[in-house]
């Protein structure tokens, strides 16, 4: 049977937000709730979300609960939801925000962390987006947020896997939403530049570049719970990159290649600034589940 899309006020929403104990993740988890919805954020750090539900708590009616997550284990991530809606009630949206993103020279990058990235970037979010959308499909309701990056439409050395990551995960949102079409549901997938948070820190953008692609956490989060609410299936943060981004697809290589010379994108990662990045490499060899 057809079933239209309806969408929820925002304040109505049950929401949870992986990755959610800092970062995107923080900054969506306190956009919803001053919107009114409830909300259950889940990190690999299950202290830190713990500690950063508890801190958000403080907004007026707050309903928040902090839970540990491991978005690579199907078993934590179906135990994250379960405790979730026991908690707040059923699921509404999925914000998958879980990513990693090491930087280095593809040549050098151990098996462990290209698999790594993978299973948190990619396999992370197709795990969610089975067990919510399985939910989804019965209640005929729910919509699915996959955060990926403008880096899954660009050719960024020094981050290669993260952009083969981002990429599959921009198509994957795509299908999946034509997927769902009919039945109730559906998939927004957001796009943001290079975003103030530690995942980013360090990239070596020339200043101009640096102000027209950087975005705050809040401006993305706000890009979130907009397409939570039942907006685009795509959404670039921020928004005026999305026309220079398709006209540089349509130039010829060569002239591609030299603007994106020009806009520091062979650098950006290849050569960041290593100071600014020692402290994101050492928590991803240290943060384990």
């Amino acid at each position: 049977m057809r079933r239209t899309r309806t969408p929820k006020p925002v304040a109505d929403l049950v929401v949870a937000i992986t990755g959610g104990g800092r970062g995107i993740g923080r900054a969506t988890a306190e956009a919803f709730l001053a919107a009114g919805a409830k909300v259950a954020i889940g990190d690999l750090d299950g202290e830190l979300a713990v500690k950063t539900a508890a801190e958000l708590a403080t907004t007026p009616g707050a309903r928040i609960l902090g839970l540990p997550l491991d978005v690579a284990d199907r078993d934590s991530f179906a135990a994250y939801l379960d405790a979730a809606e026991a908690e707040l009630g059923p699921l509404d949206v999925l914000v998958n925000n879980a990513g990693i993103m090491p930087t280095g020279m593809f040549a050098d990058e151990v098996d462990a962390m290209t698999d790594r990235m993978i299973d948190i970037n990619l396999r992370g979010v197709i795990t969610g987006c089975k067990l919510a959308i399985a939910r989804f499909v019965e209640r005929g309701s729910g919509r699915v947020v996959n955060v990926a990056s403008l880096a899954g439409l660009l050719d960024a050395p020094g981050i290669v896997t993260y952009c083969a990551t981002k990429s599959a995960v921009i198509t994957f949102s795509r299908a999946l939403d034509r997927e769902l079409r009919d039945r109730g549901s559906g998939v927004s997938v957001v796009l943001p530049g290079v975003v103030s948070t530690e995942l980013s820190a360090g990239a070596n953008y020339p200043r101009w570049m640096t102000r027209i692609a950087s975005v705050e956490p809040a401006e993305v989060a706000r890009a979130i719970v907009a397409a939570a609410g039942g907006g685009r299936v795509q959404v670039f943060v921020p928004r005026s990159l999305a026309a220079a981004l398709r006209a540089l697809s349509l130039l010829p290589g060569p002239v591609r290649r030299s603007i994106e010379r020009q806009m520091g994108l062979e650098r950006a990662f290849a050569r960041p600034h290593a100071a600014a990045r020692e402290a994101y490499h050492r928590r991803l060899t240290e943060d384990r589940p």
